[in-house]
């Protein structure tokens, strides 16, 4: 296994490394910059909750196999504190028709010994069309 850059800096490099990762499908640095604790949580968008390295590696494996996501995050929301940051992200796709499609992400990051590191990714399909840097409206649920 290929060894992968530590990243010490801050949660938003690890951010950008993990979606780096995604446009490469690159299996191993995408695996590197989550936390080594079991109780990490991937959900895919209309997917069951996945928790522990081998369920979310095996995830991403199989989604890898047709290629890298062309992912553009955008909009990032940030709440952080010294050892952990909590980031919300509309990502920007383009659906297998080309029409382009965004999700809507939390990427909850926590600072290790290593580095920042992911401990959870949800992801979740946004309704109706992208929307814009200002929030007109908040809904509580």
């Amino acid at each position: 296994m290929k060894r992968v850059k530590e990243l010490n800096g801050s949660a938003a490099e690890t951010e950008a490394a993990f979606y780096d990762a995604l446009n490469r499908a690159d299996l191993d640095a995408l695996m590197a910059l989550w936390a080594d604790d079991e109780e990490i949580v991937c959900i895919h968008p209309g997917g069951a909750r996945l928790i522990g390295h081998a369920a979310i590696r095996a995830s991403w494996a199989t989604i890898f196999a047709n290629g890298g996501l062309p992912i553009v995050p955008s909009q990032l929301h940030e709440t952080h504190n010294l050892m952990s940051s909590v980031h919300t992200v509309i990502e920007g796709v383009t659906a297998s028709e080309g029409t382009p499609a965004h999700l809507l992400a939390t990427n909850v990051y926590v600072k290790t010994p290593r580095g920042w590191r992911i401990v959870l990714h949800h992801v979740s399909v946004a309704p109706g069309a992208a929307p814009s840097d200002t929030v007109v409206a908040q809904i509580l649920h």
